[in-house]
């Protein structure tokens, strides 16, 4: 069985910084490339960031670019996502992904979804 699950969301002032996490499990981690997405309420679900297998290869949303940094641990079948200077508009449900062989921006290509965790972020 395949799962994904995140950790690591909660309730941060602007400004702040936190970091989730996402353990694959029933898949062999270092076969996915791996994104998060994001979903704000009333809003489309949109792509943050991805990572290639290796890690060699980042890709980031305009609007996170040089706050958001996403890495993986492929000897812990986690991929994180480090949020620093965080902004009201980073509200949202935080969902990771795994995409097989490549990733895309399009949530469409993504294999296998985690369960979303909360981040919200205060004025």
């Amino acid at each position: 069985q395949v799962q994904l699950v995140e950790a690591g969301g909660g309730l941060v002032q602007a400004g702040g910084s936190l970091r989730l996490s996402c353990v694959l499990s029933g898949r062999t981690f270092s076969s996915y490339a791996m994104g998060w997405f994001r979903q704000a309420p009333g809003k489309e679900r949109e792509f943050v960031a991805s990572i290639s297998r290796s890690g060699s290869s980042t890709d980031y949303t305009h609007s996170v670019k040089g706050r958001f940094t996403i890495s993986r641990d492929n000897a812990k079948n986690t991929v994180y996502l480090q949020m620093n200077s965080l902004k009201p508009e980073d509200t949202a449900v935080y969902y990771c992904a795994a995409a097989y062989f490549s990733s895309t921006t399009v949530p469409g290509s993504y294999d296998y979804w985690g369960q979303g965790t909360q981040v919200t972020v205060s004025s």
